[in-house]
């Protein structure tokens, strides 16, 4: 019992690691998960977005959602081991920065990496100070 709630926290916390770098942090309150507006909304304060790419996003985050739920639905129901859940997730994120990047410019991909440099350094370090102590550090 207790290794399956260690690997439910752990697909919730990559769920979350990937959530974050499409959100840009934990917004929308603590959830695990934001709506597909929400994101295209951050992504838009972001790079600032034409009407015909808010909609591609709304599509490719739309999609997301529902296949991080399906994987969640797996990893609760017993349905993986924890490694290749873990790599399914990456392989997610990739592919969701791949098609966002597909439909912005050149200036908005420039400022589409920034963010998820920020975004990625922002996690480590939430990641360095929980195993350093619980994050009060």
């Amino acid at each position: 019992m207790k290794k399956l709630v260690m690997i439910c926290a752990l697909l919730l916390s990559v769920v979350a690691i990937a959530n974050a770098q499409q959100q840009g942090g934990r917004q929308g309150g603590g959830r695990m998960q934001i709506d597909p507006e929400e994101r295209v909304k951050q992504l838009d304060e972001k790079v600032k977005l034409t009407d015909e790419q808010k909609s591609k996003a709304q599509a490719v985050y739309t999609e997301a959602v529902e296949a991080q739920k399906k994987m969640r639905d797996e990893m609760m129901s017993g349905g993986g081991d924890r490694q290749a859940m873990m790599e399914k997730m990456q392989k997610m994120t990739a592919d969701i920065d791949a098609k966002v990047n597909a439909f912005l410019n050149d200036d908005q991909k420039k400022a589409y990496k920034a963010w998820q440099d920020q975004v990625k350094a922002d996690r480590e370090k939430m990641m360095r100070e929980r195993m350093a102590g619980g994050g009060n550090q």
